[in-house]
């Protein structure tokens, strides 16, 4: 392939992971408002290892554990912040 067809690949990609990412901020938004519900906090240090332990144990390579888990970080810091900015909304 050229580097036109690999570039096309990742921009296909790009779009199916624009894609999961909102789909799993929806998500974290309807957690966000059972956790504002029954007053439990945005932030969950527990499950947030949980996660982390299991992208890695899920996670074939090539990108080693340290680079996904800081993506996961990230992504999983985004989903917080639009769950504070849900629940501000509504207080």
């Amino acid at each position: 392939m050229s580097i036109e067809d690999w570039r096309r690949k990742i921009d296909e990609i790009d779009s199916k992971l624009v894609e999961l990412f909102n789909e799993r901020s929806k998500c974290a938004i309807e957690i966000g408002k059972i956790k504002h519900a029954e007053n439990h906090r945005v932030y969950d240090a527990e499950r947030e290892r949980e996660i982390l332990r299991r992208i890695k144990a899920e996670n074939p390579g090539p990108l080693d554990n340290e680079g996904m888990q800081r993506l996961f970080e990230r992504v999983i810091d985004e989903c917080r912040r639009i769950e504070r900015i849900e629940r501000e909304k509504k207080d």
